[in-house]
């Protein structure tokens, strides 16, 4: 709040002063500069006092301290009036305005810039796309029109030439969506300086101003910024905003031209004048896309049209052409400024809306134009721009002084009167028609012959010499600080201001030929073609004769104080400490005069003679009701004014209150500062219990839909089992008469609930499928089957093809079809060795070769029963060379992963036995590994009681024998007894 501020930096709100008199205004003004505080309020009026110095008083800190904060919840700042205007905008959808006002070198500019940063801080907090496009276009903006309506002057480096006012428009959620910008009375130029050396080469330029008749006067002069960054910033600020490269080519072409134009000399040869130099007439014409004989033509003739209809050239005497190629040159200057106004306007006006689908549309005006102006020599531009100040002081008087005292007379408050300086006298000796001095000037420029700038004082003498505010030479012969026939002055609210009429009335006048319009229309640029649409009429086209300057610019300023006046106004006032731009120094008599005429004085006496304060009383009610036990949550008296009234005798403001017919005024900030204190000590209590409430209304609404939540989930989870095992049903109905017995069927999707039981369930199918199948199986197929299968989980797929798909013969030297030369000797030997050794089962038997440790391998032939395994020659009748029992290669054997017969048997006296089993003539690819591998572990199996049924044989990797090129696979498990 203004009071949160220590006394040391003097009183933050000039209502609070002891008395209200120039000297305490002025001692507080000053110390509040002397201590760093630029910043005061008056009411809600904010006084900003430059303070020619960076201050770090505006970064994100700052803008999160005032944001959403009422004006008086923190000390004085741009931002507070900001966050002002803004509320009033989304919470009211009001249409809200910041008028900024003060002599030029006050700080206006800046402080538009910092508005128009706050603004675009604490809008569209969800970083949206488009929104943050258009806030960025609307900041540049400000880089761009200041780079080409700012000019150095000797009261300020950065002074505003033209006047802005800039409409920000709002959606509903209060996020910036587009605006519109209107200049007025772009008065002089500033060109470029900092452009590369390349670029200045390009455009025929040097680099020194010195060398240029229009910026050679500001040339000597030092600037504080840096030129050749602030051009890279605002070309950057061109291209983000939209502008093309041809675009900006263009903009450069013209400013290479003007600055050309302003060079060009003029001589008299004989009767007729000419250029001198034709190189500036071709360098023009390359910039400009235009004829040289064209240009040449239009700076040294004038196109003109008798009363028959005859088109006839006339020559320009010697001072009509400079005055002419100077008109031509502010002309461009200013349609290329209009241009580029027109160009930002189309990239950031609002498009598509519809209030149906995207809410209200409000808006939020900020004005930064130039200040009142006192000069040593006042001409047409300080007539018009002082002019604007009085409309807008007559603004601010209606606005805020008058409209103070209407409120309370409508309200029924009684006050002491004020009484105050009302400038409308003034504005109407400007502007009153047929009586006014731009009446006057306008007359005299549309008088035919010759009219003087001292004639048209005369006349201004004769209609206005009885008027107050309104004297000359002439009518006070006396006072020698006017000169006869040049000088009158006005005694504008700000002060006397004398002016010199030399000028006015070319100044007033459309001084441009319209020569130079059609020349730039019929430019190839398309650019500068579309900056003088004018220019297409042909002279015998032209006959309506434009506005004045001074017409043009009065009814702008009219339109511009109709749109404030239609919104809400919120005001800084900006001052300027001294003229040496020093930011200890204070100048008393200087500020003082600014203080008068901005009618800061008056303000005061207003808010202190009536009330700081005043709100609607459901309003008031609705912020201040916690911090009285009648009021709170809801009051249960007759009107809301009772109920605010409650509030007041509790606090004991009785006495600095005042109750209007709809309003509580309240007189001094101190009474709505102690409100607020107890405010905030009551919220977190309040918050608390509504956090509290609500926090068990949320847990009671959570667990209601837990327990509906937990009963749908429950019946659905029901519902899916059962479906579950209705369609299980359904798909195997049938599969006991099914070929594969319901092998093709395919499994529905189980819920999560019924995993397991579904792969139970699958499981227990697959072995009633076995079951079914193996029941269809002849007893005499089931040792073949079995060591199929056995076979079968021992390879694991490790090898391709193990024989599965065709019938094990096992013995196969016993076969005549594979065996048909030595069946029969087989068999006579078998029978030997059967009544010898009392086997009663061949496992397996065939031809085989045996390979030793030395890698040399013989023809054998292998013979196994379920007790040995036999060696023998088949070279000599099937001889025993080495007779195994069985149980002595229980350790188990190895083979490969290929389609070799290799086989290692592992014996438990660590004697293996490598052998290749050899394909017989029944089929020469038969693979027997296999059926040797499955039928020893079908017979280990069935014969040892301690090994499980169940086969848990595994595969793992065996390392290869020494210069084997095979890679060997133990079997184990089974064989391993």
């Amino acid at each position: 709040m203004a009071e949160l501020e220590g006394l040391e930096f003097g009183k933050s709100d000039f209502v609070l002063l002891d008395e209200v008199n120039m000297e305490q205004f002025m001692e507080n003004l000053k110390l509040r500069f002397e201590k760093a505080r630029i910043y005061t309020f008056i009411g809600e009026v904010v006084v900003s006092v430059n303070p020619y110095k960076q201050m770090d008083i505006y970064g994100k800190e700052a803008i999160d301290a005032y944001r959403g904060r009422e004006l008086y919840e923190n000390p004085p700042h741009l931002y507070a009036v900001a966050d002002a205007a803004y509320k009033a905008m989304k919470r009211r959808a009001k249409d809200t305005c910041i008028v900024i006002s003060g002599e030029s070198g006050a700080g206006k500019t800046e402080a538009s810039k910092y508005i128009m940063q706050y603004i675009a801080a604490i809008t569209n907090p969800s970083q949206r796309a488009e929104v943050e496009s258009v806030k960025n276009v609307l900041l540049k903006s400000n880089c761009v029109l200041e780079a080409f309506g700012n000019a150095k002057t000797n009261r300020n480096d950065n002074s505003s030439r033209f006047g802005k006012y800039m409409d920000i428009n709002f959606n509903f959620n209060g996020d910036p969506t587009g605006g519109h910008i209107n200049n007025y009375l772009l008065e002089k130029v500033r060109l470029l300086r900092g452009g590369s050396e390349e670029m200045l080469g390009s455009l025929h330029l040097q680099k020194d101003p010195v060398n240029y008749v229009y910026t050679r006067e500001g040339a000597a002069s030092t600037t504080s910024n840096n030129d050749r960054s602030s051009h890279r910033a605002v070309l950057s600020a061109l291209q983000v905003i939209g502008f093309s490269k041809e675009e900006i080519d263009s903009i450069y072409r013209i400013l290479g031209t003007i600055l050309i134009l302003g060079n060009l000399q003029f001589e008299t040869d004989s009767e007729s004048v000419q250029v001198v130099g034709s190189e500036a007439v071709s360098h023009i014409a390359g910039l400009t896309t235009t004829e040289p004989d064209n240009v040449t033509k239009s700076l040294l003739y004038r196109t003109v049209a008798t009363g028959g209809g005859e088109v006839i050239e006339k020559g320009h005497t010697e001072k009509e052409a400079c005055f002419g190629r100077d008109a031509f040159a502010k002309a461009l200057y200013e349609r290329l400024f209009c241009w580029i106004v027109a160009r930002i306007n189309a990239v950031i006006e609002v498009k598509d809306y519809n209030p149906v689908l995207h809410g209200k549309n409000t808006v939020i005006g900020v004005l930064d134009i130039y200040g009142f102006e006192i000069f040593d020599n006042n001409s047409f531009e300080q007539f018009c721009i002082n002019y604007c100040n009085e409309k807008l002081q007559q603004l601010f008087i209606e606005l805020i002084l008058r409209q103070e005292q209407d409120e309370y007379q409508r309200e029924g408050i009684t006050w002491r009167h004020i009484d105050y300086f009302n400038n409308q006298i003034i504005v109407d000796l400007v502007e009153q028609p047929h009586k006014g001095i731009i009446s006057v000037l306008d007359e005299a420029c549309l008088t035919v012959g010759k009219v003087t700038d001292t004639i048209c004082l005369e006349s201004m003498d004769a209609k206005l010499g009885q008027h107050p505010h309104y004297t000359s030479r002439k009518l006070t012969p006396s006072d020698k600080t006017m000169e006869f026939h040049r000088d009158f002055r006005i005694r504008h609210y700000a002060g006397d201001v004398t002016y010199s009429v030399e000028g006015f009335l070319d100044k007033n006048k459309d001084p441009l030929f319209q020569d130079f319009k059609r020349l730039m229309y019929n430019s190839s640029n398309p650019v500068l073609k579309e900056m003088w649409p004018d220019g297409q009429l042909s002279i015998t086209e032209v006959t309506k004769r434009p506005l004045t300057a001074a017409t043009l610019f009065k009814n702008s300023i009219v339109a511009l104080v109709d749109k404030l006046g239609c919104k809400e106004p919120y005001y800084v006032r900006c001052i300027k400490p001294n003229e040496m731009k020093s930011p200890v120094l204070f100048d008393d008599a200087r500020c003082q005069h600014q203080v008068a005429y901005l009618g800061l004085l008056e303000n005061v006496r207003v808010r202190r003679a009536g009330f700081a304060y005043r709100q609607p009383y459901a309003r008031f009610l609705q912020r201040y009701k916690m911090t009285c036990e009648y009021t709170w949550p809801n009051h249960l008296m007759e009107t809301d004014r009772e109920a605010v009234e409650a509030i007041v005798t509790q606090h004991g403001f009785q006495d600095d209150v005042a109750y209007g017919h709809t309003k509580l005024f309240v007189r001094t900030p101190r009474s709505l500062f102690t409100l607020e204190q107890e405010r905030a000590a009551l919220i977190p209590i309040l918050v608390l219990f509504l956090q509290k409430v609500w926090r068990g209304a949320l847990a009671r609404m959570r667990c209601q839909r837990m327990r509906a939540i937990y009963a749908i989930m429950g019946c659905y989870k029901r519902f899916k089992v059962k479906a579950h095992f209705w369609e299980v049903e359904r798909r195997f109905t049938n599969v006991r008469n099914m070929a594969d017995y319901g092998k093709s069927v395919e499994w529905p999707t189980p819920p999560a609930a019924l995993a397991q039981f579904d792969s139970i369930t699958q499981q227990l199918h697959r072995r009633w499928r076995a079951r079914q199948i193996v029941k269809n199986i002849p007893p005499s197929d089931m040792g073949e089957v079995r060591a199929k299968v056995a076979a079968l989980g021992a390879l694991s797929g490790e090898r391709k093809d193990w024989g599965c798909g065709r019938p094990w013969e096992r013995d196969y030297l016993s076969n005549v079809r594979d065996c048909p030369q030595t069946s029969s000797n087989f068999i006579r030997i078998s029978k030997e060795l059967r009544n010898k050794d009392q086997y009663n089962q061949v496992l397996f038997s065939g031809f085989c070769r045996k390979v030793n440790r030395f890698n040399k391998s013989t023809d054998r032939a292998l013979f196994i029963t379920e007790k040995h395994i036999y060696k023998l020659d088949p070279k000599k009748q099937f001889k025993v060379l080495k007779r195994l029992p069985l149980e002595s290669v229980s350790t188990g054997l190895s083979i490969t992963a290929g389609v070799d017969q290799m086989v290692a048997l592992h014996t438990s006296s660590q004697d293996d036995v490598l052998l290749y089993i050899q394909r017989g003539e029944l089929c020469p690819n038969q693979d027997r590994i296999g059926e040797l591998l499955g039928t020893l572990i079908d017979h280990f199996t069935r014969s040892v009681a301690a090994v499980r049924r169940s086969s848990d044989t595994v595969l793992h990797h065996y390392p290869s024998w020494s210069n084997s090129p095979y890679t060997a696979w133990r079997c184990v498990g089974s064989l391993s007894c």
